[in-house]
């Protein structure tokens, strides 16, 4: 017997590179094309808050020229544009590039509150058609150098793949002593509020 698809027309394209952004889309019956925007998000970053932008709204910037840059490729077809930014005390954080960076930043983010907004943008053919932020509170535990060495062994290189040093699908939520916040968010994406968009723009069908 066939599986029968929820989903109504062709495939979205996922303008993200992120498996967690994808798993969470398939798992709920959307499947998706993938289609990484080719922008300069820092050169885009930096222009909006010199221009005096607040930095919990980094990623609704940046998912909406990831939603238009793919959909001025791809033509004719529903493009999502997503990201996701940590926040500290105000600040934006990024995505360490070394381990020595990364074990800082979690020294920063041990026994603190962060933030994590969550941003998704639709767009075809360069126009905006829907989007939404979502956050969630992140409270991580008081973490000493040697929590934190053993974690970077365990872990290994992963700790690269995610602003925070950590995945919350996996051994990262350890570090934590409470989260307040949709799961999906925290993973990357207010799936709830664009799964009742494309419910009510006939997309699916459920």
């Amino acid at each position: 017997m066939t599986k029968q698809s929820i989903w109504v027309g062709s495939r979205p394209v996922l303008a993200s590179k992120s498996a967690g952004r994808r798993q969470l889309l398939e798992a709920a019956g959307i499947p998706v094309d993938v289609a990484p925007a080719e922008i300069d998000e820092r050169g885009i970053e930096q222009a909006f808050l010199r221009e005096g932008g607040a930095p919990e709204k980094i990623a609704s910037i940046l998912a909406r020229a990831k939603a238009v840059e793919t959909s001025a490729r791809r033509r004719g077809e529903l493009c999502l544009g997503a990201d996701q930014i940590l926040t500290l005390h105000g600040e934006a954080l990024h995505q360490s590039s070394t381990i020595e960076a990364a074990r800082a930043q979690m020294k920063r983010l041990a026994g603190q509150t962060h933030k994590l907004t969550s941003a998704i943008c639709v767009a075809r053919d360069r126009v905006t058609l829907f989007e939404a932020e979502d956050s969630a509170s992140m409270t991580m535990r008081k973490l000493d150098d040697s929590a934190i060495a053993r974690y970077f062994d365990i872990v290994g290189p992963d700790v690269l793949s995610s602003v925070g040093g950590y995945q919350i699908e996996g051994l990262g939520v350890h570090l934590f002593e409470k989260i307040s916040g949709d799961h999906a968010t925290i993973v990357g994406l207010p799936l709830l509020r664009l799964l009742a968009w494309l419910r009510g723009a006939g997309f699916v069908r459920l």
